[in-house]
């Protein structure tokens, strides 16, 4: 299938939403990482790998496709007070969801290994999420538009 110029700038728009989740995602992290228990360290940090590895894997995508990566933000508004474990927990669930959307819509607008691609993170967002939450939801990467429509 030819790639029509719209088609790929909605490809490189949805790669640099994707990274700007990225950087999101790793910013939570340092949060979440200094107030998760002792028994989740592990895998908060493992987490954090894991999306620096994705943001500097799109970062070159997005170059690729003749953009320029868009740098992340100095700082970045939670979304709740994290005080404890309990709330680090429920971050990490929530910074996941985001970046399963931020996927879902790469995997719209992309095509072949880009699209391959993206659904593995959306994949693994979701199952990230599923573990801290405690459970998992029907369409990763939709929830939180299926929430924002209902409250509209």
């Amino acid at each position: 299938m030819k790639t029509t110029p719209s088609s790929a700038n909605r490809a490189l728009e949805a790669a640099q939403s994707a990274l700007a989740a990225e950087h999101a995602a790793a910013y939570g992290y340092g949060v979440v990482g200094a107030r998760a228990s002792a028994a989740r360290s592990a895998e908060a940090r493992d987490a954090y790998g894991g999306h620096l590895s994705r943001r500097d894997a799109l970062a070159r995508t997005v170059r690729e496709m003749g953009g320029a990566p868009r740098p992340a933000e100095a700082a970045y508004a939670l979304p709740f007070q994290v005080g404890g474990p309990a709330d680090a927990e429920r971050l990490a669930a929530e910074i996941e969801d985001r970046v399963a959307g931020a996927y879902s819509d790469l995997v719209r607008a992309a095509e072949g290994r880009l699209r391959r691609e993206a659904a593995d993170a959306l994949s693994a967002a979701a199952v990230r999420a599923a573990r801290w939450r405690g459970v998992g939801v029907a369409f990763p990467g939709l929830t939180e538009r299926g929430e924002r429509a209902r409250t509209s």
